[in-house]
């Protein structure tokens, strides 16, 4: 096949889809790869590095989408700057994609694909299940998001995270709050255990206590008769009831803490508020929060996506996109992700996509002018299911 790595279009974003390193076994598995100039420049990868590893280079977006059986990227397809025409319309039809879709806030975008008959994959959609655990695109990125917002917090609060004896006597450590122990939010407490700071965390699951616990954070009981999590082993949405008991929990520990870090999200909704306003008013003065369920409406409150708030005494940083200021290693690791995935779904390009495969009908959400997932089709095409 012929795989089509376009530059990413969206404003600020400085990965790219397919590292040279992973180019040398595309080819090895007789398949084309086609980069647009320029398209590795914000991660550091040149236009040599790609040739070297056996790519073709070429010099336009266009040229690119006009060789391409499947095109990989980061982003869901936006507007390519130099012809000012939607990717989408660049796709031939009866082409595929790979990549980050964003469904529920690109409706037009799976209106598009699937009236041009694009066999859109989703990466958000990969099934949470041990075998896809290799293309697991979400968790790759959520890695460097905690690890990244623990920085920001370091950076922007105005006393030390480790304890340290001095002549002038002892500074004791910062406190540290990671609410939401899933990928991000362990990251988020290894990290800031290894720059020395007194961590505890929140989750409504008990069954992630150990894990919490392995890596030196104080886990923070609740008392719950409710299942807080899906099958998969993920946080779920819960009541009113529930979410104010989880308020209460966290307001115990607020006085004490001087950098928050909130990871709770629900796929496809908008995050749990876990902070509100009053909740910031007892926090100590320069304390910090990072957000990272900014972009679906916050954890806190206050939060303003891509934004820091200051607000009784707090600084609320509502943080956007933080995979994309580690581009080395985002790209690195998106990499590994979309091409595992590719290897799956391609294991024979003639014989056709296999639909009774879990990952391959998990991932598709566009197909044969069909849309093929079900909660996506009913929020993209709602007058259809009513």
């Amino acid at each position: 096949m012929k795989i089509g790595i376009p530059k990413e279009t969206l404003a600020g974003e400085t990965r790219v889809a397919l590292a040279p390193s992973a180019v040398v076994g595309l080819i090895k598995k007789k398949h084309e790869v086609i980069v647009e100039s320029g398209a590795g420049a914000a991660s550091f990868l040149a236009d040599e590095d790609y040739a070297k590893a056996g790519a073709t280079v070429v010099p336009s977006a266009q040229e690119v989408y006009a060789a391409a059986d499947i095109i990989f990227k980061v982003q869901p397809p936006g507007v390519e700057p130099a012809s000012g025409k939607p990717e989408v319309e660049l796709l031939r039809e009866g082409t595929a994609f790979i990549g980050f879709l964003a469904p529920f806030n690109n409706p037009e975008t799976i209106r598009a694909l699937k009236q041009r008959k694009i066999t859109g994959f989703s990466m958000e959609f990969v099934p949470r299940i041990t075998r896809a655990q290799s293309m697991d695109a979400l968790s790759s990125m959520a890695t460097l998001s905690g690890y990244k917002a623990v920085l920001i917090a370091a950076d922007r609060l105005f006393r030390m995270f480790p304890l340290l004896t001095t002549a002038a006597g002892t500074i004791a450590p910062s406190t540290v709050l990671v609410l939401g122990a899933g990928v991000a939010g362990l990251q988020a407490i290894a990290t800031a255990k290894r720059l020395g700071a007194r961590v505890e965390a929140f989750d409504p699951r008990p069954v992630v206590k150990e894990q919490v616990e392995s890596l030196g954070a104080v886990f923070i009981p609740m008392e719950t008769a409710e299942d807080a999590q899906t099958a998969g082993g993920y946080a779920k949405e819960l009541g009113d009831d529930f979410l104010r008991r989880e308020q209460e929990a966290i307001a115990g520990r607020l006085p004490k803490c001087d950098v928050v870090v909130t990871t709770a999200q629900i796929f496809g909704k908008r995050a749990p508020v876990l902070i509100t306003e009053d909740m910031v008013k007892i926090m100590p003065r320069g304390a910090v929060i990072v957000d990272l369920a900014a972009e679906q409406g916050g954890n806190c409150e206050l939060t303003r996506a891509g934004e820091v708030v200051e607000k009784h005494g707090v600084a609320i940083h509502g943080a956007v996109n933080l995979p994309a200021t580690l581009p080395i290693n985002a790209s690195q690791m998106y990499s590994k992700n979309v091409v595992t995935l590719f290897d799956h779904l391609y294991k024979d390009p003639e014989k056709g996509l296999d639909f009774e495969d879990e990952i391959t009908r998990g991932a598709c959400l566009t197909h044969a002018g069909e849309i093929r997932n079900d909660q996506v089709r009913q929020s993209v095409e709602p007058d259809k299911e009513a």
